[in-house]
């Protein structure tokens, strides 16, 4: 199995144990560290040619997972 990177424990080391409480407690958290997670699995798809797309569709991706990241991080730190 290969590593993916940029999963949010890599991301955000200092807040993996609040991560894990608020996925549990928290059912936006939940859905957008759901989302977050398959979106970064299919980047990582596309960059390792498993699944290759297009630079439109590439680009479109990185800019939703850093807007998933950004509105996430601001839930840890908020």
């Amino acid at each position: 199995m290969s590593h993916t990177p940029n999963e949010l424990p890599e991301e955000f080391p200092e807040h993996v144990e609040k991560m894990h409480e608020m996925k549990q407690d928290d059912d936006h958290f939940a859905k957008l560290s759901d989302a977050y997670h398959d979106l970064n699995r299919a980047i990582h798809r596309a960059e390792t040619n498993v699944e290759p797309t297009d630079d439109f569709t590439m680009e479109s991706m990185r800019k939703q997972r850093l807007k998933l990241k950004d509105e996430i991080y601001g839930m840890l730190t908020g």
